[in-house]
């Protein structure tokens, strides 16, 4: 699905406000409960239910026969309630028949260990036996219920992710590598085999990596090339699987749109190949409750990006409390609501959960859920999601199929994140997505909107790019980042950046590389800074930290912003300014704090021609979504204490329900949201 009509859920006109519920288990109860459920659900506002997430070896109790008994009253009891329903494929585990029957259906784990039946995610992908039992299972289920009428979504599988070391993926890995490399030689040649003895003369000679091979822990690795390959290659295997699913029920239900849930930052699966494949992102946000607001966000603007801004899926979210982590602490009033309306804000056309009734037993047991073990509406969490539930309702479609319209971008890339992250060096305190995080959150805390693209997406419609640690440049990405540059763009490129091409083979003739002559710098050597040790830089008249990694760069076309203050490097430019074509090149030799990449990027973005949304209040995220006719504010307090908010222009909030005058006085009190609309 391309586009998106304003006011729908994914094209479905039938769904007229944001989907409003969650998971719903119903397996796991006996059928007098249902009827409760159904009245708790009315009284919370639900209207939408995730069914069938688990359910396979309840559907299949062995190989030749199918029950769908139990789903069909399942079915029927929500449609005559009133539900929608984002079902479920139920291949996310396997019953423990097929493991029993068939072996090879089992993983076996990086240690080289053959799994036993058990948990979830325990599926060989490349297992022929679970490809046609899945494919199968989906395609009747699809099969069955395609004429219920209130199917809005299916839901393939449930957070891929994991790999398998087994001998069918090794026999399929180099399957995969004939098809990517053609010849032996090329393969030889992309890995660079020749160091230490690794040259391959039959494709049968390769063996998977892991710990009885080329790794010597899980991330740390001898042979990136290889490890590198098999990364991509385990992630389109699982992609292989979800696809088969898609193909199964979109070839009974056409025009029912198709996800599975993803899970953020979540570096296991290239999410932006996957997302290709998805009628629209969903995904699982499970924050801790310490954990950074500016940090959600970016996860909800990583799967906005990969489906180039469109709305997505909130799947899923606890009401209250985790299970799996080891200080499972209960979200405290008016956090629920919070973190909702930021999922909103940023892109999300629904507000679901996990799960709607508590479980009694397993590892999900004290997970929280709108119906808790207590068994009625007299709690804490269910009046809170019931106020939710009624304020969704109220808003009804205003905000669904909006858009949040960036003139800035961060460019994220999995291979980068792979390949970086395998490195043998410099520094093992390195890590991706902790550098793209600097710099998102200087962006949220300047109430600038950012994108999260890939290296695949057009660069003409933003006026700044920011590329940090772009190890790999992939062959022909340089130049589309120049012709970028040239026509007006600003381009941030930072520290060990341009090193390798796409087999992670570096990139000879100096640093960065493909990008040298796009930033006008040589960087001849990479210094590693133990943690806790710094040096010092002194930009626009303030002092800077330099840590982690200093480029010790040499001038060619660009001018030096800042230097070095101490150590040999002493007076080396430390931050550069390369003015090509029609616009910018600006390259950050080293990590620093915050207050440098706010005030870094509140210069850069100005230059850009790139404003504020609104006047930056400490604790006070803003977002923006709009469509044609209006733009909706979001005002979300992550601080306890309230705020005095000056509104800058005329406006009417949805929530409060009252018209504000431009330059009139509002007070925003902690943790509580505004969603204040604006007509164009």
């Amino acid at each position: 699905m391309d586009e998106i009509r304003y006011g729908s859920f994914f094209g479905n006109k039938n769904v007229t406000k944001i989907p409003f519920g969650g998971d719903y288990n119903p397996e796991q109860w006996p059928e007098e409960v249902w009827d409760e459920d159904m009245r708790l659900f009315a009284l919370a506002g639900v209207d939408c239910v995730t069914l069938n997430v688990f359910s396979w070896a309840s559907l299949q109790p062995d190989e030749d026969t199918y029950c769908f008994d139990k789903l069909d009253k399942v079915m029927e009891l929500v449609k005559k309630n009133g539900l929608h329903v984002i079902l479920a494929t139920s291949t996310a585990a396997h019953p423990a028949w097929m493991a029993r029957k068939y072996p090879e259906v089992l993983r076996t784990e990086f240690s080289g260990l053959r799994r036993k039946f058990g948990s979830r995610h325990n599926s060989c992908p490349n297992s022929p036996v679970f490809q046609k039992y899945s494919k199968r299972l989906a395609g009747k289920i699809a099969e069955r219920y395609k004429k219920s009428g209130n199917i809005i979504a299916w839901h393939i599988g449930n957070e891929y992710g994991g790999a398998c070391y087994c001998e069918r993926c090794e026999a399929a890995f180099r399957v995969w590598l004939k098809e990517k490399y053609k010849t032996i030689e090329e393969l030889n040649r992309a890995w660079n085999t020749s160091f230490w003895g690794h040259t391959f003369y039959d494709w049968e000679e390769i063996v998977v990596p892991n710990l009885q091979s080329e790794h010597f822990e899980e991330n740390r690795t001898t042979f990136q090339g290889i490890s590198l390959d098999y990364r991509r290659f385990c992630s389109d295997s699982l992609l292989a699987n979800y696809r088969a699913e898609y193909a199964a029920v979109k070839a009974v239900t056409p025009d029912i749109p198709v996800t599975t849930n993803l899970m953020g930052a979540y570096k296991e699966l290239d999410y932006q190949k996957w997302a290709k494949y998805m009628d629209f992102v969903s995904w699982d946000n499970y924050p801790a409750n310490d954990t950074p607001a500016a940090e959600i966000a970016m996860n909800h603007d990583l799967m906005r990006g990969i489906k180039q801004g469109q709305p997505f899926a909130l799947m899923e979210q606890t009401p209250s409390v985790t299970n799996w982590l080891s200080y499972n602490a209960l979200k405290r009033p008016g956090m629920m609501r919070l973190l909702s309306y930021q999922a909103v804000a940023h892109g999300a056309d629904t507000v679901l959960f996990f799960q709607m009734r508590r479980s009694i037993g397993a590892c999900e047991k004290y997970h929280g859920a709108l119906i808790d073990h207590a068994g009625h509406e007299y709690t804490r969490v269910f009046r809170e999601m019931a106020v939710l539930g009624q304020e969704l309702k109220e808003l009804g479609s205003q905000v669904m199929g909006s858009r949040i319209r960036a003139k800035s971008a961060i460019v994220v890339d999995w291979d980068n994140w792979w390949a970086l992250e395998y490195s043998a060096g410099p520094s093992c305190d390195l890590r991706y997505m902790d550098e793209v995080k600097r710099y998102y959150t200087a962006f949220d805390e300047l109430n600038i909107p950012v994108d999260l693209i890939s290296a695949e997406d057009d660069l003409g419609k933003y006026s700044l790019v920011v590329a940090p640690v772009l190890y790999m440049v992939k062959t022909g990405y340089e130049r589309a980042l120049k012709r970028f540059v040239e026509d007006g763009g600003t381009l941030v490129a930072t520290f060990f950046s341009g090193i390798v091409e796409e087999h992670d083979l570096v990139i000879t003739g100096g640093y960065p590389g493909r990008l040298r002559d796009i930033f006008g710098v040589w960087v001849e050597e990479i210094d590693a800074l133990p943690m806790g040790e710094r040096n010092r830089f002194c930009w626009r008249g303030k002092q800077y930290p330099a840590e982690l990694l200093c480029d010790l760069m040499h001038l060619e076309t660009a001018e030096s912003e800042a230097e070095y203050a101490r150590d040999f490097y002493a007076g080396m430019p430390v931050i550069t300014r390369n003015v090509l074509g029609k616009g910018k090149a600006w390259y950050v030799g080293t990590r620093s704090d915050m207050e440098f990449y706010r005030d870094f990027l509140r210069e850069v973005t100005g230059e850009a021609g790139i404003e504020e949304i609104w006047t930056p209040r400490d604790g006070v995220e803003v977002c923006v979504r709009e469509n044609d006719k209006e733009k909706f504010y979001f005002f979300l307090n992550h601080r306890q204490k309230d705020v005095e908010m000056t509104m800058e222009m005329s406006g009417y909030s949805l929530l409060e329900k009252r018209d504000y005058a431009a330059g009139e006085k509002a007070v925003l009190a902690g943790k509580r949201v505004m969603i204040y609309r604006v007509e164009r």
